[in-house]
């Protein structure tokens, strides 16, 4: 039993696409992951970066992550980002962050807001509105 030449074809097409696709970088949208090598970096920019301070084991925190997440998608003009306290004690330290989750707005590298605690939706659009024009 012969495979259909035009079937071929489209198989060969399917696989060079998913190849291609496969080895570009891959960009992920909306939040970044901050650690040491990256976090002054990313918050010393000019515009606005509100950045979670969270951890795996905080039910708190997971209940944060998709309104964080939609909420990122509204707030083109600020970054979101997020820090895992667990990984990067150091940086939890430096910004004296005791309890999670924990929310600080950077502006040029310096702390412009901070809010502690599962805020919802209501609070992450108070600081995004704040900081956003």
């Amino acid at each position: 039993m012969s495979e259909d030449p035009e079937i071929e074809k489209i198989k060969q097409r399917k696989l060079e696409e998913m190849i291609r696709q496969q080895n570009q970088p891959q960009i992920k949208p909306g939040i970044i992951d901050l650690d040491g090598s990256n976090f002054d970096q990313i918050v010393s920019a000019e515009n606005p970066t509100l950045v979670d301070f969270w951890a795996e084991w905080c039910g708190p925190c997971k209940m944060m992550h998709p309104v964080f997440e939609s909420l990122s998608k509204k707030y083109p003009n600020i970054k979101f980002a997020r820090v895992n306290v667990d990984l990067n004690q150091n940086l939890a330290m430096r910004f004296g962050v005791q309890s999670i989750p924990t929310f600080i707005m950077f502006k040029s590298g310096q702390i412009a807001d901070k809010m502690m605690g599962a805020v919802g939706a209501p609070g992450i659009h108070m600081i995004c509105k704040k900081y956003s024009q």
